[in-house]
């Protein structure tokens, strides 16, 4: 696979995260995953051919979905954010970093892999 492809999913609910990354793998990407934020952090640390982060927003630990795309659109300027969230509130959209996208759950994946591929055509 090619690493213009990486990506990191970050969802703590495992039969969610399974088969997010098996659809993204099945779709070309390499897919990394991560529980927590503190998980993704590391892994980000570790790595640097990630290209794109999707997260939950509701990860169940001391950081949330919200505030780990701040801190990777601080630290990381050149990766692509995405979020989701099963729970949708305008406020969700309106703390994310500007150049993060939204997709609410059940989201298509569909749209979501072409929003994928088009983030690293640009």
């Amino acid at each position: 696979m090619s690493s213009s492809l990486v990506l990191l999913v970050v969802e703590d609910e495992p039969l969610i995260r399974i088969s997010t990354a098996d659809l993204l793998q099945d779709a070309g990407f390499f897919v990394l995953e991560a529980e927590d934020a503190a998980e993704a952090i590391a892994i980000l640390e570790s790595r640097s051919d990630v290209q794109i982060v999707f997260s939950d927003i509701d990860l169940g630990s001391e950081m949330d979905g919200r505030g780990l795309l701040q801190h990777v659109a601080s630290r990381w300027p050149p990766i692509t954010l995405f979020a989701t969230s099963g729970r949708f509130l305008p406020s969700i959209v309106d703390e994310l970093p500007p150049q993060a996208t939204f997709f609410a759950k059940p989201y298509d994946p569909a749209a979501v892999i072409s929003a994928f591929h088009s983030s690293l055509e640009s």
